[in-house]
C-alpha cells in the first residue's frame, strides 16, 4: 500500500530537519511507541504497541535512515515483528521545502504487513495505515510547533 501527503510546519527548515533526526521527537511522533533508542547514523531500535482491528500486538524492530540529503530529504525505513500477530515493514520518503509559513514536509509512505494482521483484509489495513501515517505527521508537527494555542477567550480573566 502507498500513501502520500504533506504538511506545512511553522518552523524553519533547519529546525524541522534537526527534529526529524531526534530520537525523542520521533518517539513522541510514532503512535504507540514506548521505546526508541539509537542515533540517525547507526539506526534506531523501537518498541511499538498497536491494535489493528481485533489484533493487538507489540512490535519490536529497527528503523534506519538512508539516501540522506542534509536539510532536504531522506528515506526512513523500518521493520518489526509482532510475534504471532505477524510483521510490518515499510518506509517513507520525506522531503522538506521552504514555504511562506515555515517548512513544507511531503511524504510518500510504502507499507507491507504479513501474518495474522494481513488476514484482516486490505480495506482495514489501508485505513489503519493511513490513520497511523496521518497521526505520526500530526504528532511530529505538534512536537516541533508546540501544542496549538488556545483561543483568545480562554486567556481573558
Amino acid at each position: 500500500m502507498e500513501l502520500t501527503g504533506s504538511r506545512v510546519i511553522a518552523a524553519d527548515r533547519a529546525t524541522v530537519w534537526a527534529r526529524l533526526n531526534d530520537a525523542e521527537t520521533l518517539k513522541a511522533a510514532i503512535p504507540g511507541c514506548s521505546d526508541l533508542t539509537g542515533t540517525p547514523d547507526e539506526g534506531f531500535s523501537a518498541v511499538v504497541t498497536q491494535k489493528v482491528g481485533p489484533v493487538k500486538a507489540t512490535f519490536r524492530g529497527n528503523v534506519t535512515l538512508s539516501d540522506v540529503v542534509e536539510g532536504e530529504s531522506y528515506r526512513i525505513s523500518g521493520e518489526g515483528s509482532g510475534g504471532v500477530a505477524g510483521f510490518a515493514k515499510g518506509g517513507a520518503d520525506v522531503r522538506l521545502a521552504d514555504h511562506a509559513e515555515g517548512t513544507e514536509l511531503t511524504y510518500e509512505v510504502q507499507a507491507q504487513v504479513g501474518g495474522k494482521i494481513a488476514q484482516l483484509g486490505s480495506r482495514l489495513i489501508n485505513g489503519f495505515a493511513r490513520k497511523m501515517a496521518d497521526q505520526f505527521f500530526e504528532n511530529f508537527q505538534t512536537a516541533v510547533e508546540g501544542p496549538p494555542a488556545e483561543g483568545a477567550a480562554s486567556q481573558e480573566p
